[in-house]
């Protein structure tokens, strides 16, 4: 049986539950046979709510509405969750303190958004054997024009492209 089907009725294989009626009256712990009966006198569905606690909770409802319910439950909590994207930017030893300065107002942007960014120093050709003290004061001009309040979730990281950073808001 797969982690999210619900067991109904006699599929429980508990041999005591912990039993929620239809209107959330609490019957207490009792056998499954009874809380069977209980549900069968109410016209309803036995369904096992919570199998990992001792006893499980099984509550007297209607397995189609309270699977719907479920599902709608799913879909709110999916819209509402936020995914967060990591942006890149690219910037290279050469780059002037103007294109810096852009390039870190768009990063600041990203910041305030709630996105990580991902920051490439990207190194061409023999650029790649400079002084990695120098490389990573290249990396340090950019991350100092930042604006927004930021911290490294990833240390400066050699890449193939360069030297890699990965910065999110703090």
């Amino acid at each position: 049986m797969s982690k999210d089907r619900t067991r109904i009725n006699h599929q429980i294989k508990a041999p005591q539950l912990r039993v929620i009626g239809a209107q959330g009256e609490n019957y207490g712990i009792i056998s499954v046979s009874e809380a069977l009966g209980k549900a069968h006198e109410a016209g309803l569905d036995l369904i096992e709510i919570s199998p990992n606690a001792t006893p499980p909770v099984a509550k007297i409802a209607d397995y189609g509405k309270f699977s719907y319910e479920e599902s709608k439950k799913q879909k709110a909590a999916k819209a509402k969750a936020h995914v967060i994207e990591i942006k890149t930017l690219q910037v290279k030893i050469g780059t002037g303190e103007h294109d810096l300065g852009l390039k870190a107002k768009k990063a600041s942007e990203w910041l305030k958004e709630g996105q990580r960014i991902k920051i490439d120093l990207f190194l061409p050709g023999r650029s790649k054997y400079l002084d990695p003290k120098f490389l990573e004061e290249r990396l340090t001009r950019i991350l100092n024009l930042i604006t927004e309040n930021y911290k490294i979730a990833e240390k400066p990281t050699r890449s193939p492209k360069g030297l890699t950073t990965i910065i999110e808001r703090a």
